[in-house]
């Protein structure tokens, strides 16, 4: 029997995992900061990119499991609080946009656990709000973590402020769409 723990699929979520070190660690080191930023970038958007994939791959190669399904959203979780903390450090980010982004990360993991210990799991399932924001995020990071000039046009600092308003945007009304979801469960719950 082929272990849960090392198909593909789940070894490109791990690889998004030990990325996180390399993105938050290449602002330690002593480098010139437009390597370190462009390092950082890359290594965030290849890990990015392994998010599509491993899910991809686990549906072709039949490869899909309940560990892979929790090990996913805690991976792509963790880059992007990773990532966001390195650029509030770099103040790249606005407190309060990292606070909201975080804070929801945070309620929403807690609330679907809640969910699944009194058998409603399903009620806070993942919608396509949750993947619009997970995608505007994952988006927006790259251009914050590059810092520069791209292609001597697009001002990636001033971009990547837009779109992580954007995705903070998404990030409130995701967690109103899941509470709301969730509501009729909690009320009957606890009533």
């Amino acid at each position: 029997m082929r272990s849960k723990f090392f198909t593909i699929p789940t070894l490109l979520t791990w690889a998004r995992m030990a990325a996180i070190p390399l993105i938050v660690g290449v602002f330690y080191l002593p480098i010139d900061a437009k390597l370190q930023n462009l390092f950082a970038t890359v290594v965030f958007v290849a890990s990015a990119l392994t998010d599509w994939f491993d899910g991809y791959l686990a549906r072709r190669l039949n490869q899909t499991s309940s560990f892979g399904a929790f090990l996913d959203p805690v991976a792509d979780k963790l880059l992007v609080c990773a990532s966001l903390l390195a650029m509030l450090h770099l103040n790249r980010v606005d407190m309060f946009v990292a606070l909201i982004i975080v804070g929801r990360e945070i309620a929403i993991s807690a609330l679907r656990e809640w969910m699944a210990q009194i058998g409603a799991g399903k009620s806070v399932a993942v919608h396509m709000i949750g993947k619009l924001k997970t995608t505007a995020q994952m988006v927006a990071i790259p251009f914050l973590l590059f810092d520069g000039v791209l292609f001597g046009l697009i001002d990636t600092r001033a971009v990547g402020h837009v779109l992580i308003g954007l995705a903070a945007i998404l990030t409130v009304w995701s967690m109103v769409y899941y509470m709301q979801k969730a509501l009729p469960d909690i009320r009957a719950k606890v009533e």
